[in-house]
């Protein structure tokens, strides 16, 4: 039976011992909704990630989004890999789990320009400017954003008091970061990590 204080799609579920709480880690394509006391954790590179939230009652959630849209000629657009299903699904299933639309606030972040080469334009830029247009066309307010730069990011968002975590990942092996971005890996493959800047927000 589906846990009605949980709404998700494939996440790693896990304790934290860092944090000594419960924490759900998505991947590119992926999204997590809860109203429980968690941390939601995302590693991006050129991919986006939405942190929305109801500031009244904590209930929150996280996408992971690679491309702003689809032309609607690929049979997996309607996959949360795309920015606009992506905001869609997630928006909604925050309104499922009791989340009031009007009280919602959100925090962006990604679009590094990692993928060199992936395309003959920025996809990080893309996606930076799509979350950016979307959340103002459907009236959301961003509290806090960092979006573009050169470096992958590592994402904690706690929902129930909308802190966020942002670690920029200064010394890692990018390629494996574009692979997986590239490929929807199930995992991240195990990188070293130097120089690491926290921010809070």
């Amino acid at each position: 039976m589906e846990d009605a204080t949980l709404q998700h799609l494939s996440p790693v579920i896990y304790m934290d011992r860092s944090f000594d709480m419960e924490a759900a880690k998505i991947k590119p394509g992926e999204y997590f909704v809860t109203t429980r006391d968690m941390v939601i954790v995302t590693v991006l590179g050129s991919c986006v990630s939405a942190c929305i939230r109801d500031g009244k009652t904590g209930i929150g959630g996280m996408n992971h989004f690679m491309l702003p849209d689809s032309d609607g000629s690929d049979p997996l657009s309607a996959s949360a890999r795309y920015g606009a299903y992506a905001m869609e699904v997630l928006i909604n299933h925050l309104l499922k789990l009791g989340a009031a639309r009007e009280r919602l606030e959100a925090k962006t972040f990604g679009g590094g320009r990692v993928l060199h080469g992936f395309t003959t334009s920025n996809i990080g830029e893309q996606n930076a400017e799509f979350v950016t247009r979307y959340l103002d066309r459907e009236g959301i307010r961003i509290v806090a954003s960092d979006l573009l730069d050169i470096y992958p990011r590592k994402i904690y968002f706690f929902p129930k008091t909308g802190k966020v975590l942002v670690r920029q990942l200064r010394s890692v092996h990018n390629n494996t970061i574009v692979d997986r971005e590239r490929e929807y890996e199930y995992q991240l493959h195990a990188s070293r990590i130097d120089g690491e800047v926290e921010i809070f927000r």
